[in-house]
């Protein structure tokens, strides 16, 4: 099943369980990581009736270590030397955002040519289903990722990530949640960065943000 296929099934399961949270916690930061992630963050949103700053999603903290991992095996070098940001829908439309993507400093498209660039972001969105495939689930990473975005509104030490969030005219969008860089406080999301995207990723990203928002349109909870 693709993220999408998963929308009608879980949508209802999160609006009932995110009442509850709603009703038993209701100063808590809903950190979301079911599937379709964007969506169900948007969910969880509503159904809650929490601000927006107290719903964020996981899903670029995620993508982002996996094409952290692709370049450091095509560049042989530390996933530690790489900077890097993976933003827009969890899913087929995430956008592993190479013009801001950096080895040591090296701007990504000094090292490699476009069309390897392309090669390496095309095989990020091919890791989920490879993983599931091969060993059933995906449960390490994701976990991890998790465990990082707890520890930054847990402890509030202000982390800049790429979470799902809801805009309300950020990157000319309104009314749905989708990954964008955040900053992680107390609060939960304390403000969304707005980068300059290339006309191939802003492409990508609004084509991210048309899936999404046909999702949420027939939602019914």
């Amino acid at each position: 099943m693709t993220r999408m296929d998963l929308l009608s099934k879980n949508s209802g399961i999160v609006a009932s369980v995110t009442k509850e949270v709603a009703r038993h916690a209701p100063d808590s930061v809903i950190l979301m990581v079911t599937n379709p992630m964007d969506a169900m963050t948007f969910v969880a949103m509503k159904a809650s009736g929490f601000p927006k700053s107290r719903v964020v999603g996981q899903g670029g903290v995620l993508d982002n270590s996996r094409f952290k991992y692709v370049l450091a095996r095509k560049l042989g070098v530390s996933r530690a030397s790489i900077t890097s940001l993976v933003m827009g829908e969890h899913g087929e439309n995430m956008i592993p955002v190479a013009s801001h993507t950096y080895v040591g400093g090296v701007p990504l498209g000094d090292l490699l040519t476009d069309e390897e660039v392309q090669a390496c972001i095309e095989d990020t969105r091919k890791v989920a289903a490879e993983v599931i495939t091969k060993k059933g689930a995906t449960i390490f990473a994701p976990g991890r990722s998790v465990a990082r975005m707890a520890r930054a509104i847990a402890l509030d030490t202000k982390e800049v990530v790429a979470a799902s969030a809801y805009l309300e005219g950020e990157y000319g969008l309104t009314g749905l949640c989708i990954g964008v860089p955040v900053r992680l406080g107390k609060g939960g999301i304390e403000h969304v960065y707005e980068i300059k995207l290339s006309d191939r990723e802003r492409d990508w990203f609004n084509k991210g943000a048309d899936a999404l928002r046909e999702a949420i349109s027939s939602l019914t909870f």
